[in-house]
Parts: structure tokens; C-alpha cells; sequence
């Protein structure tokens, strides 16, 4: 996993899979960025699989801080889709766009 400050935000690249066994890292490095700026960017292009652990995560990050989701991969843009969370979520094309609002 990638992180890295960019201007006012921090960047959090996420790849691979999320679920209840593997979101420890993400979690992590998601709280640490909360701490560490106001606002949190989630590159969730290389997710290839997410489930609810992945997504309640998001919503606690989006609780606690300024969270943009950029260039969600098909898988979770179709959770965010299913579930009613897009309509929660600040979902963008890229680290640009998050940044612009």
C-alpha cells in the first residue's frame, strides 16, 4: 500500500483485496492520514475486492474526516452502488478532482 501527502490531502492507494482478514493495513494507514491532514484521498482503482468490512471503514473514515474515493474500481463503485453509500461517499474521477472538492 502507497501513501503519500499531496497538498492539503493525504493519498492512500489502495490495491488488492479487502475483507475482514486483510483490512488491518488499510485501516491503519487511513486513520494515521486522518490524523495527519484534513483531508483523506482513497485511490480504490487497484481494489479488486470488497466487501462490508472495506466498506464500513470507508464510512468511519468519512465520519471522522474530509474522504474522497478516487477512480473506484468496478467492484466498488458496484458495492457503493447496491448498498445506497454513493449517495454518502465523495466519489471522483481522480486525485485532481478530490482535491477540487
Amino acid at each position: 500500500m502507497e501513501r503519500y501527502a499531496h497538498r492539503e490531502a493525504c493519498v492512500v492507494v489502495a490495491r488488492g483485496a479487502w475483507d475482514m482478514d486483510s483490512i488491518t493495513p488499510l485501516a491503519d494507514a487511513l486513520r494515521s492520514a486522518a490524523r495527519e491532514h484534513p483531508k483523506v484521498i482513497l485511490d480504490a482503482s487497484g481494489v479488486t475486492f470488497a466487501d462490508s468490512t472495506f466498506l464500513n471503514l470507508l464510512i468511519l473514515t468519512h465520519q471522522a474526516v474530509t474522504l474522497r474515493v478516487v477512480a473506484p474500481s468496478p467492484q466498488v463503485r458496484r458495492l457503493c452502488r447496491i448498498t445506497g453509500v454513493d449517495g454518502l461517499l465523495h466519489l471522483r474521477a481522480t486525485v485532481e478532482d478530490a482535491l477540487a472538492g
